[in-house]
């Protein structure tokens, strides 16, 4: 893991992000102190379509029209 200054990263930014994309971390400090972590970003997970089908069914019921009383209550 690196530490490098803040002068340093706005300097060389292009290099250090080349250094994170390959696995690295980079501590970036302010004055001797740690103020930031450079991190690789994790690779986000192809999403599958259609893989809960089947899981849950709507029952008929759901389309019926909405009792008088409940529809009274949105109006409110």
């Amino acid at each position: 893991m690196a530490e490098v200054g803040v002068h340093e990263a706005k300097t060389t930014l292009s290099k250090l992000l080349r250094r994170v994309a390959a696995g690295e971390e980079v501590i970036i400090c302010r004055g001797g102190e740690p103020v930031a972590r450079l991190v690789p970003v994790a690779p986000q997970a192809r999403r599958l379509l259609g893989q809960d089908v089947g899981v849950y069914s709507i029952p008929d019921e759901f389309y019926d029209p909405l009792p008088d009383e409940l529809l009274d209550a949105f109006e409110q």
